[in-house]
């Protein structure tokens, strides 16, 4: 009996010593095609690219190297630029804060209606899921520019696109969370009569309500960097006019360096915050 159990482990060592190997031969194999489809696609890439990349692999820290060069020459002027471009680091902020906000409304109902036990209309769940799909799969520069096109440069057309990313990215996170709330208190809001809204608001977001505020802080970060990001295609805010400062070339690139300083200083101190609110939230300490 003995010498069965262990020939009975033995051979589920093998198997699996086996079964190693070959994952390792697949990782492998998987690996080398992806390579080789790496170094395939580079030579199409390279010559669409009008064959620069080699040519220009040799200066691409000459830009740097010359902003960073300039901005100390006349770092006495480093003061009043970050004072002059406040106020479009602001208006960035207000952007990413707006759409935010909307989008976690829009992103609150969307999983409501899309998470199992708590939809509102069961049948429609699969739409509401695919229209968050949609709303994801979407960037939000395209949005932005289409809607540059339509409404003219400014912070609507930034707000309205990264809003509309948002809730789909926000409605799959808290849908998660809505997966693991606990059902117990909407059924007893049920057997005494409570509506659809009385039941998510007294029985749901109690619950998921600190998970939510943590997610949208998040969001609210990267926010902040995509808002920046349209602002240089044309919707507004400190990416504009960090376009215009580089578009000045040599001689005015002090003010393209004050930018990036302003934005950096800017997104470490959101981060920090919102990762000491976050932990705060979720923790409860």
């Amino acid at each position: 009996m003995t010498d069965i159990a262990l020939r009975g482990v033995d051979g589920l060592k093998v198997d699996y010593l086996a079964l190693v190997r070959r994952r390792r031969m697949y990782s492998g194999l998987l690996l080398v095609l992806f390579v080789a489809l790496l170094a395939g696609g580079f030579g199409l890439a390279d010559s669409r690219n009008a064959g620069g990349f080699w040519g220009g692999l040799t200066q691409i820290f000459d830009f740097p190297v010359e902003l960073m060069r300039e901005a100390i020459d006349k770092g006495a002027a480093l003061p009043a630029n970050l004072w002059r471009y406040l106020p479009a680091m602001i208006e960035t902020i207000n952007i990413a804060a707006v759409s935010t906000l909307l989008g976690a409304v829009l992103a609150v109902f969307l999983s409501l209606l899309s998470t199992r036990g708590l939809a509102r209309w069961p049948r429609l769940m699969p739409l509401f899921r695919r229209v968050m799909d949609t709303m994801r799969a979407i960037p939000e520069i395209v949005i932005a520019l289409v809607l540059i096109f339509v409404l003219g440069g400014g912070p609507v057309p930034a707000m309205i696109a990264i809003a509309f990313h948002t809730a789909g990215a926000l409605g799959k996170l808290f849908s998660e969370v809505n997966e693991n709330a606990d059902l117990k208190p909407i059924e007893g809001l049920s057997s005494v009569g409570a509506s659809w809204f009385q039941r998510i608001w007294l029985g749901v977001l109690p619950q998921v309500m600190p998970n939510y505020l943590s997610y949208a802080l998040l969001r609210f970060e990267i926010n902040v960097r995509a808002s920046a990001i349209l602002g240089f295609v044309g919707a507004g805010g400190i990416g504009a006019e960090l376009r215009v400062a580089i578009s000045w070339g040599t001689g005015r690139y002090d003010a393209a360096a004050a930018i990036f300083l302003l934005l950096f200083l800017t997104i470490v101190a959101i981060d920090q915050l919102s990762s000491h609110v976050r932990n705060r939230l979720v923790g409860g300490h």
